[in-house]
């Protein structure tokens, strides 16, 4: 579940009364109402014996229902995940955002959940949680959980509490009117639903209700599980819709300053755990997000879309690609695109198959600052499934072999369809292919991971020449130039500022290519049409 950018507004501007004004006496509390472990959880931090820069990624965003069955069931799990932590590895991630894994109403895409402190049943249970941690830590790989904070499923006991009276224990943890207000809409519907005892908010759907984050008991619920996870050795958490989580009136409730500085509180939570990590999604506004006193880092949302125009040729696009870290911090989460259909096609779908165009968009975001985030199945290329809609064709089982029936994702039937492109573009095929898509961006991953001006320099000197994009990246005495012609004509272009005779070599591709300035500096390169250059003077 995500946060559109640009949806909703309108109507009053008066600030929302949340508490209730106007209580029932009438109502008749209903017997054996439900349970749920609340309790308070202390900081236990085991520590991490991840390295310094695991944090740096890339991280692979793994939706686990669909990435590898271990039991037959033809549904992904945890110890499926841990039968392919070896190839991750060698793919050179060094993180893995696993999409909700707790348990959930819908037991799909996992944001309605029904308990934090929990596993999804089909996917597995706390042991094999734990076996997850321990195999991925041993390979250098840091796992951080999707945390749903915004709202719960309309199942959660605290809602099925909140909803039966109101003057419930739990009634104030979710946000209530005495009638639906008029005048709100959120993502083209009014957010609020009436009740026999009053309205609820509930911004994405009437299933998912709205906790109220103004209630500190509500707040430190939710800091409580997150100290749960940690103290089990997670290594972090992305945080869903960190826009939608304090609303103040019908015109003002995407990226409210109250949500901005809520989630600072949580950063300041995770902070006392040795080497986490927190990445925040909020598409409406992600720089606000990304400031040091809240998130700390968040996704780079429309950079994703400038990207993928950029490697069509647009040339504005281009442009804008040059100038994003002009202004955006240099440790903000960049991707192509991820589960949410808003958030834009599996790649290979938004270039048609364009393995050109697909190349250089990934190395758009894999050679720029930031922390990158790759969608499973984006290094092989997977399409999406020609026979499904929505959301539900962007998070098809993964394709490790050409099988039609099962793509090796499982030894059953697949819960779902598979992507339409899975004859061609899978693990197996390319991993046996040298010039393949995965080897591209192993390459690409190593040389990012080996060279620190590259996964954690500076930016400077970005220009655009035609359709060709270059910049210089700089660790200590580390120095990187990035070339990429988006463009399908060649040009020549003048590297300056470089001191007399400077001898510059290529380094992807590799030993292709070796240039010297001239007496004013000055280095001249031929950059062929649809080409990505990595060069250096060490």
């Amino acid at each position: 579940m995500a946060a559109l950018s640009g949806c909703g507004g309108g109507g009053s501007s008066t600030p929302v009364n949340f508490s209730n004004t106007n209580t029932p006496t009438t109502e008749t509390p209903s017997a054996n109402l439900p349970t749920f472990d609340a309790s308070v959880i202390s900081k236990n931090d085991p520590g991490s014996n991840l390295g310094d820069q695991w944090r740096q990624g890339p991280f692979m965003e793994i939706y686990v229902r669909g990435y590898q069955d271990s039991n037959g069931d033809g549904v992904g799990d945890l110890r499926g995940v841990i039968q392919r932590l070896d190839y991750l590895q060698e793919l050179g991630v060094q993180g893995i955002w696993l999409m909700p894994i707790s348990k959930s109403e819908d037991k799909d895409h996992g944001y309605a959940v029904k308990d934090y402190r929990d596993i999804e049943t089909q996917y597995g249970n706390l042991t094999d949680f734990d076996e997850l941690l321990k195999q991925a830590h041993a390979r250098g790989i840091g796992v951080i959980l999707d945390y749903v904070m915004n709202h719960s499923a309309n199942t959660h006991p605290a809602f099925i509490n909140a909803s039966d009276t109101s003057t419930n224990a739990y009634r104030n943890w979710y946000v209530w009117k005495d009638s639906a207000p008029a005048g709100w809409n959120i993502f083209g519907n009014n957010p609020w639903y009436n009740t026999k005892n009053g309205a609820y908010f509930a911004a994405f759907y009437s299933g998912m209700p709205d906790f109220n984050l103004r209630n500190p008991a509500a707040v430190e619920f939710h800091q409580n599980n997150l100290r749960f996870w940690l103290n089990r050795g997670v290594d972090g958490f992305r945080f869903d819709a960190v826009g939608n989580l304090i609303e103040n009136d019908a015109g003002n409730w995407e990226s409210q300053p109250e949500s901005i500085a809520l989630m600072g509180k949580v950063q300041e939570n995770i902070a006392q755990y040795s080497k986490r990590f927190m990445v925040c999604e909020a598409p409406g506004n992600p720089l606000a997000f990304a400031a040091s006193n809240s998130c700390g880092n968040a996704f780079a949302f429309k950079h994703n879309y400038d990207i993928v125009n950029a490697a069509k040729g647009q040339t504005s696009a281009i442009q804008a690609v040059a100038d994003y870290f002009n202004t955006a911090p240099l440790t903000i989460a960049t991707m192509i695109s991820n589960h949410d259909e808003f958030a834009g096609a599996r790649l290979w779908d938004q270039v048609g198959g364009n393995l050109t165009q697909y190349q250089l968009a990934a190395a758009s975001y894999l050679l720029q600052p930031g922390t990158p985030f790759i969608y499973y199945g984006e290094e092989i290329g997977m399409a999406s499934a020609g026979s499904l809609s929505g959301d539900a064709k962007l998070r098809t089982p993964m394709s490790w072999s050409s099988n039609t029936v099962n793509a090796g994702f499982t030894n059953a039937t697949p819960f779902r369809a598979l992507s339409a492109n899975v004859s061609t573009q899978n693990v197996t095929s390319q991993g046996q292919d040298p010039h393949s898509l995965l080897q591209f961006y192993k390459s690409l991953i190593q040389l990012r991971k080996h060279r620190p001006s590259l996964s954690q320099g500076n930016y400077s000197n970005a220009t655009v020449t035609g359709k060709v994009l270059s910049y210089q990246r700089q660790s200590g005495n580390e120095i990187s130039w990035v070339i990429i012609n988006y463009g399908s004509e060649n040009t020549t272009l003048s590297i300056k500022n470089l001191v007399a005779n400077t001898k510059l070599a290529s380094i992807y591709p590799s030993n292709q290519l070796q240039l010297t300035a001239d007496s004013g500096g000055i280095a001249a390169l031929n950059v062929p049409a649809f080409s990505i250059w990595v060069l250096t003077n060490n």
